[in-house]
C-alpha cells in the first residue's frame, strides 16, 4: 500500500497516459490530428444543435457521429498512406545504396 492514497501512479516500468500519448503521436503523427478533428466536428455539431430546424434530435446526433467518424477514418487512411510512403522511401534508399 502506498502512503499517499490521494494520487494514483502507474506501476514501475509502465508509462503514464501522457507519456504513452506522446510516444504514440511520435510514431504516427496523424493520430492526434484525427482525434482533434473528431472532437472538433463533434463540438461544432453539438453547438449547432439549437439551429437544427425541424430535424429530429436522433437524426442530428447520427449525422454528428458519422461526420466525426469520417474524420477519424480519414486520419487513419492518411496515416496508413504516410507510413507506406515512408517505408517505401526507406526501402528504395537502402536498395540504391546496396547496388
Amino acid at each position: 500500500m502506498s502512503a499517499d492514497k490521494g494520487q494514483w501512479a502507474p506501476p514501475e516500468g509502465e508509462d503514464s497516459v501522457s507519456e504513452k500519448l506522446l510516444r504514440k503521436s511520435r510514431e504516427s503523427p496523424l493520430v492526434p490530428v484525427g482525434l482533434a478533428a473528431c472532437l472538433g466536428v463533434a463540438a461544432y455539431r453539438i453547438h449547432r444543435l439549437k439551429a437544427r430546424g425541424s430535424t429530429k434530435l436522433s437524426i442530428h446526433l447520427i449525422h454528428t457521429r458519422v461526420a466525426a467518424q469520417a474524420c477519424a477514418v480519414g486520419a487513419i487512411l492518411l496515416g496508413t498512406v504516410y507510413s507506406m510512403y515512408r517505408d517505401y522511401s526507406k526501402r528504395t534508399a537502402r536498395d540504391a545504396r546496396g547496388k
